[in-house]
């Protein structure tokens, strides 16, 4: 099949380099030049294991490319993706003005049949409101569809080639059955149904997963005042088939590009139809809390005065095996450090170009590894579980810090790794490694 993927984020990009990789014929297409060259240079312009070799594979085969004209790769193509961005407006709604203008600019080019796809994020109605754009600036006949996607970073790759599921949500039988025939090589488990059930899986399943981090968070805060372990909780919990384990693991919430906006969005497409959806509005404020648990630590140790000290923070990108930091955890923890006179010393394998461009100021030193950031700290806050993190040697560790604190705020270490050391260490919902905090644990009073 031809196909042109409108849009090379995370989406655009992993899906037309993966359509490649299954022998389809696959145009790319960004309104911006410099990424489009680098495309084309053989760079990526986002970090993601696995896909620059991908994506060279795909190029040398003759299988991708990349391009600024529309235009013409709408008409060399039958199928096509719409995977712009999406962000959110300060109300939280998604604002939709790109992928209005990319649906606007893909019926000025076509020049018949079309089966026309997105696989952006967007509100319920949203295909119908594009399919009423393109019909009123074409005469050309073509199929609307929803086609959610389900990546994570750090994993896309992976996920788009071995899917739990592919949803195809279209009101055409035969752009349905097209669609299955076009993902029937990566699996056979195929949801198709109407194009708004469709949209809204997509805000259900990011709102339900980041509901699931929110619920153990808050666990796990229990767990700290009754001496319990959330990761033997967890782990009870998971062994349900009815649970399940995955986004059971506590720690300072969810950041990215998807559960921020997604639950955001689904806030609002609830009350534009005067649905007060309040328990996601929770979930919302308890993850916005959560990070702020690094702080509340911090000052707990410190006597309340963090002013004059040296804190070194491990980790800036959202989750490991990615360099995007939006909405990490981080850019709220070492700004309020900053704002509160700390010299933050800060350390991330890939994502600091990205973080330095949201937060850049006097306060924070940037460091090119994790030793040079932790050297004469008062404590260290380890924020994204990066595997060099965790397989660190905490002896040298603890020579390097002028006072051996460490706050784990992803639960990376284990109560063996810190054998032999000095750590004054704190965790997330794990009372029993948290020295410090374990002698104040209450008695627990029952009653009759």
């Amino acid at each position: 099949m031809n196909i042109t993927v409108i849009g090379t984020g995370y989406v655009g990009l992993v899906s037309g380099v993966c359509y490649a990789r299954l022998g389809h014929q696959v145009i790319c297409v960004d309104k911006e030049p410099g990424k489009i060259a680098l495309l084309n240079a053989g760079g990526i312009p986002i970090y993601e294991p696995g896909l620059k070799e991908l994506a060279e594979a795909g190029r040398e085969a003759g299988k991708l490319s990349f391009t600024t004209n529309l235009q013409d790769a709408v008409k060399r193509s039958e199928f096509i993706i719409l995977a712009v961005g999406t962000p959110s407006l300060p109300s939280g709604a998604a604002n939709l003005a790109y992928i209005e203008q990319a649906a606007m600019e893909v019926a000025a080019a076509m020049d018949g049949y079309k089966m026309i796809a997105v696989k952006s994020t967007v509100p319920v109605g949203t295909n119908e409101r594009l399919a009423e754009l393109i019909r009123s600036r074409s005469d050309q006949p073509f199929d609307s569809i929803s086609l959610p996607e389900f990546l994570r970073e750090g994993s896309a790759i992976q996920d788009t080639l071995y899917p739990d599921r592919i949803v195809i949500g279209a009101d055409s039988k035969h752009a349905a059955d097209k669609l299955v025939e076009l993902h029937r090589p990566l699996t056979e488990h195929m949801i198709v149904t109407d194009i708004r059930s469709a949209e809204m899986i997509k805000y259900a399943s990011n709102a339900f997963l980041a509901t699931k981090i929110s619920f153990i968070n808050e666990i796990a805060n229990i767990c700290e005042k009754v001496g319990a372990d959330v990761t033997e909780v967890a782990y009870g919990m998971g062994c349900d088939s009815r649970i399940g384990s995955s986004f059971l693991k506590a720690g300072i919430g969810y950041g990215g590009s998807c559960f921020p906006k997604d639950t955001s969005a689904l806030i609002q497409i609830a009350g534009n139809v005067d649905y007060e959806f309040k328990l996601l509005r929770s979930v919302v404020e308890v993850n916005q809390d959560q990070r702020f648990n690094i702080i509340r630590k911090l000052k707990m140790i410190f006597g309340g005065e963090l002013a004059g000290k040296r804190i070194a923070v491990w980790g800036l990108a959202f989750k490991p095996n990615t360099d995007d930091v939006r909405d990490s955890p981080a850019l709220d923890i070492i700004q309020y450090l900053a704002d509160n006179g700390v010299q933050v010393t800060a350390y991330d394998p890939i994502a600091a170009p990205n973080f330095k461009s949201l937060l850049n100021r006097e306060g924070i030193v940037w460091c090119g590894d994790a030793a040079s950031a932790a050297k004469d700290a008062d404590a260290l806050c380890l924020l994204t579980e990066w595997e060099e993190f965790g397989s660190f040697d905490l002896a040298l560790l603890q020579r390097l810090m002028k006072r051996p604190i460490l706050i784990d705020g992803r639960n990376v270490f284990k109560e063996e790794h810190l054998l032999g050391t000095d750590f004054v260490y704190y965790s997330v919902g794990r009372p029993s490694l948290n020295q410090g905090v374990k002698e104040q644990m209450p008695v627990l009073q029952f009653h009759s």
